[in-house]
This record gives C-alpha cells, sequence and structure tokens, in this order.
C-alpha cells in the first residue's frame, strides 16, 4: 500500500436493517473515523461518505448511498483509506504504521536483523512483526525494545528484552541482503 494513503479502519457487520454498519476504527479516537472527509477502498476505486451514529470502541455509521442490510453485508470487511495529506502530522515519538512498515531492523552494532513486515496491537500495546528470513521475529513497540526510529534513514535500532530470542540466521552483517 502506498503511504500517501493511510489505513483508518474496516466495515465490520451490517447493524440493524436500515443500512447501518459497525466500524473497526484504526484512529486514536474510534468516532473520528469520518472526521477525516471520505475515504476509500483498498484499491482506490469506490469511496464512502461516512456519518457516526453511535459513537463507541467499534462506532456505527451510515453510508451514504447503503440504505438496507442486505447492502450493509456487502461491505463487511472492506478495508478504508484516507489520503496522507488529510491526517495531522504525527506528534514527536508518534508513527502511522504505513510509515514503519518496510523499514530496516538492526540491533546496537549494525547487524541487519530482518524488516518491519507489520505493527499489531491486539489490546495489550503494539508490537512489531519482523521478517528476519527465518521465523519471523514479534518484538513490542516501546521505546525499551526500540530505541531508535529514524524514518529518513529507512531504520530502526532493537534491543529486544531477554524473552525475545533473536534467531541467529537473522543476523546479518550490514550490507548483506536479507
Amino acid at each position: 500500500m502506498s503511504p500517501d494513503r493511510i489505513l483508518l479502519g474496516q466495515f465490520a457487520r451490517p447493524h440493524g436493517v436500515r443500512g447501518l454498519v459497525r466500524v473497526q476504527s484504526f484512529t486514536a479516537d474510534p468516532s473520528d473515523i469520518a472526521a477525516y472527509g471520505p475515504v476509500s477502498d483498498e484499491a482506490g476505486t469506490r469511496t464512502f461518505r461516512l456519518r457516526v451514529v453511535q459513537p463507541g470502541e467499534m462506532p456505527v455509521v451510515a453510508v451514504e448511498g447503503v440504505a438496507d442490510r442486505e447492502a450493509a453485508a456487502k461491505l463487511t470487511g472492506t478495508r478504508l483509506y484516507v489520503a496522507r495529506d488529510r491526517l495531522p502530522a504525527p506528534a514527536e515519538d508518534e508513527f502511522y504504521h504505513a510509515d514503519l512498515i518496510g523499514l530496516a531492523v538492526e540491533d546496537a552494532s549494525g547487524r541487519r536483523l530482518g524488516t518491519i513486515a507489520a505493527v499489531n496491537d491486539h489490546g495489550a500495546g503494539a508490537f512489531l512483526e519482523i521478517e528476519t528470513g527465518a521465523q519471523p521475529l514479534l518484538l513490542p513497540f516501546t521505546r525499551a525494545a526500540v530505541p531508535v526510529v529514524d524514518l529518513a534513514g529507512r531504520r530502526v535500532v532493537i534491543a529486544p528484552p531477554a524473552e525475545v530470542v533473536v534467531p541467529p540466521s537473522a543476523a546479518q552483517p550490514e550490507g548483506a541482503a536479507a
């Protein structure tokens, strides 16, 4: 996905019979899912105008042009994107996931360990999924575990806690192919 578009959320299940839909929102305040204007699907071919009708952790939205449960059900699973320039700049020490995915991962000595494949948060805090060429490495996304995020240099430096074992085959000299 292009870093020019940011994933804001995803349509979940229909709510009622009048075309309302629950949304899994990835915005800081879940009800802000409609605050940045129209959103589009992953391909950018369909545009949706949303209006929050029931705020909450999984807001219920009205989607312009969707008037019944059947039409709402067809939206289930659709990922919702917005142009990056419609979003505020992240605060210091905040990052859009799209900016982190693809960054090189190094240890403190400069050894290349892999690449950030995903940023996940299932409720207990964000963690990085690092593709190492061996088994993926899961690392908490905390200042202690990731002391350096260098967006300009397209890299992060990690200091894994003792509980996280970095596979020996993941460590490569700087400049080696991943």
